[in-house]
């Protein structure tokens, strides 16, 4: 077990003079640039515990400090005596699942989304009686044994994924890994959401496994499905494109590249007694095919993976977005549906929104947006960080 210091032996940091306000006022987070950097500072070990002093040497809370990020403290508690072991952390994820319990009557939801459940850059993902454990910072690595202790006293879990490999590790200084901590898998694991079925490969899928944050999306879509036919790009195992077919759409075509996608995505349509078509294509390719075929459907679906994954790839990420608008766009029947959405942290809201209008306009579409959305209740916001809205997603109707 992680050795946790008192209180009273635990290091400091101290703000400098007229930099505290904004962390007083309930932002999470201290820059590196507010804090005094001596040499014993910048010394600490990256992901240790850290009493938050400001320049008065009033002591505002206890946070895990890194000298080598630009976050370089991220708040767990504003009681500075407070004792971070694993009782705490027990509470933090007891009170994390009191809310899932509350929003959703099956355990198959985000259990836990980082800031907002006062566990800074940890993300768990719950299977049932599996959950997935995403430590993004060092300081969450450094209570990763505690954090896993905490999970087994709370929810007794039959086995625990680590999915530590994510890019933002390297910021922290971390390495990438993936493993199983405890128990064992038998392959994918079954999973729920609005009252469909589904199987997700937790060790070698896309990030946790599954995309939780689409689940209300998903519901919105295929409540116009019935009736229609739909396509699904960048489906992934199938989140859409099932739903759909399980709302009564009359046809349902599902566009991913990866071949293992599909096949889960077909064993998903089996367990779901539906018939989806898989189609193996990059879904660019796959979009300018259809429209030059003449193709059109009552649905099209575009939830692609992130295309601006730094603030280096905005332009090109834009010009994809615009893009990938035009093609779907030009896919939908008059009087059809389209969703479109975004997952990249740094494409604004209302930059994503522009280029979705350029790209109906090139595709001499118009129609009117009938929800803007973004991820689902078990993904909540810090009200301090507006800026991890990451997901976002525009329904519309086209003309």
């Amino acid at each position: 077990m992680t050795n946790i210091p008192d209180t009273t032996s635990r290091p400091q940091i101290h703000l400098q003079a007229g930099r505290s306000r904004r962390f007083r006022a309930g932002h999470p987070w201290i820059f590196s640039n507010e804090i005094t950097m001596t040499p014993e500072t910048k010394a600490l070990v990256p992901g240790g515990l850290v009493t938050i002093v400001d320049a008065g040497e009033e002591r505002l809370g206890v946070g895990t400090f890194n000298p080598h990020s630009l976050i370089a403290v991220r708040l767990l508690s504003r009681d500075a005596d407070q004792t971070i072991d694993q009782a705490f952390l027990t509470k933090r994820l007891r009170n994390a699942l009191a809310l899932r319990q509350t929003l959703y009557d099956r355990p198959y939801y985000r259990l836990v989304h980082a800031e907002a459940d006062e566990l800074p850059g940890l993300v768990i993902d719950r299977y049932g009686e599996i959950v997935t454990l995403q430590a993004n910072t060092a300081g969450m690595e450094a209570l990763q044994p505690l954090l896993l202790a905490a999970l087994d006293d709370l929810l007794a879990p039959t086995a625990v994924v680590l999915k530590n490999d994510s890019a933002v590790r390297k910021l922290e200084g971390l390495e990438l890994y993936d493993r199983i901590a405890g128990g064992e898998l038998d392959g994918p694991v079954e999973l729920e959401e609005n009252g469909a079925v589904f199987f997700a490969d937790l060790v070698t899928g896309q990030k946790t496994g599954w995309f939780f944050d689409q689940r209300d999306n998903r519901a919105a879509v295929a409540a116009l499905a019935k009736g229609r036919s739909v396509i699904d790009f960048y489906s992934y195992a199938g989140g859409f494109a099932i739903q759909a077919a399980r709302a009564g759409a009359t046809r349902v075509v599902a566009v991913d590249r990866s071949e293992g996608s599909l096949a889960l995505a077909t064993r998903s349509a089996e367990r779901n007694g539906v018939t989806v078509e898989c189609v193996r294509a990059e879904a660019f390719a796959e979009m300018e095919r259809l429209v030059t075929a003449g193709q059109r459907f009552g649905v099209v679906i575009a939830d692609p993976p992130a295309f601006v994954k730094s603030k280096k790839d905005q332009a090109a990420g834009a010009k994809g977005y615009r893009k990938m608008s035009r093609l779907a766009a030009s896919l939908v029947e008059p009087g059809g549906f389209l969703l479109v959405a975004s997952c990249s942290h740094h494409m604004a809201p209302d930059a994503f929104a522009e280029e979705v209008r350029h790209g109906l306009s090139s595709a001499g579409r118009s129609g009117r947006i009938l929800r803007s959305a973004g991820a689902g209740s078990d993904h909540p916001l810090h009200p301090w960080l507006p800026e991890s809205a990451y997901l976002k997603a525009l329904l519309l109707q086209l003309d």
